[in-house]
């Protein structure tokens, strides 16, 4: 547990060390929180567009803020492996699983503060534009985020024990960009119907931003499949992360 414990420190440092970390993590979603709920105030309300009310935006824009700490992960792991970090410490009483665990850990916390620092935000916005958004809501928005939680740290320990440093966040740059427009963070998928949101429904990243909205939205009825279908994304996922991470471990040891 100790052993966790430090390494899970060490990430922690390693990833809010990094100014970017700020940038990406924290301002750059409130910035486009901001943004967008001043294009809302300029779509005349005949046009009935209501993908940018705060209360369909706080989901949206909490799930696109997960992307970028999948980077982050992503960045920690092909650096570790790259400066020899890792391979040191195979040579330690450190098991996998403690290995796995010092990167969820800290990047987990990193998630829980994210959003919450993106929900207070909304609630603020909603009582300046006058829109109400429910603080029990709100906290069950914050709950139906964990299993996109578990996704996004997935895919960034993937890809940073499969591809190098160079490589793995260009791939991350690519999940960014289909969980936020597939996801239906920018657009309305729904309306738009088609071949578009028959895609968006078959990935995760819609029915991870369309649970944050319903439960922010205190609409719980059919809320519980697009969480089913998130959390079975991420067991698939984690899974397989920490697979490949263990036979990566032993290839190195070997």
């Amino acid at each position: 547990m100790n052993k966790i414990k430090a390494f899970s420190v060490r990430n922690f440092k390693e990833i809010i060390r990094d100014p970017l970390s700020y940038i990406f993590c924290l301002g750059f979603p409130l910035v486009m929180l901001v943004i967008m709920t001043l294009v809302n105030d300029s779509i005349p309300p005949e046009a009935g567009m209501t993908i940018f009310r705060i209360d369909n935006l706080a989901g949206g824009i909490a799930v696109f803020g997960l992307t970028f700490l999948m980077l982050f992960v992503c960045l920690t792991v092909t650096k570790d492996r790259s400066g020899a970090f890792l391979t040191r410490l195979y040579a330690t009483p450190m098991r996998s699983g403690d290995f796995i665990a010092g990167y969820i850990l800290p990047t987990a916390l990193l998630a829980l503060i994210q959003i919450l620092i993106t929900l207070i935000a909304s609630f603020i916005v909603s009582l300046i534009t006058g829109i109400k958004l429910d603080p029990v809501g709100m906290f069950l928005a914050l709950l139906s985020l964990i299993p996109a939680v578990i996704l996004m740290i997935s895919f960034g320990l993937l890809f940073g024990t499969l591809f190098s440093e160079k490589a793995a966040p260009g791939l991350c740059s690519i999940v960014i960009s289909l969980a936020s427009f597939l996801g239906g963070v920018w657009f309305d998928a729904e309306s738009t119907g088609g071949v578009l949101f028959d895609i968006c429904k078959v990935l995760p990243f819609w029915h991870a931003v369309k649970a944050a909205r319903m439960a922010c939205a205190m609409d719980l009825n059919g809320l519980f499949p697009h969480l089913l279908i998130t959390a079975a994304y991420a067991i698939v996922f984690i899974t397989t992360a920490i697979v490949v991470f263990k036979q990566k471990m032993k290839a190195d040891n070997q």
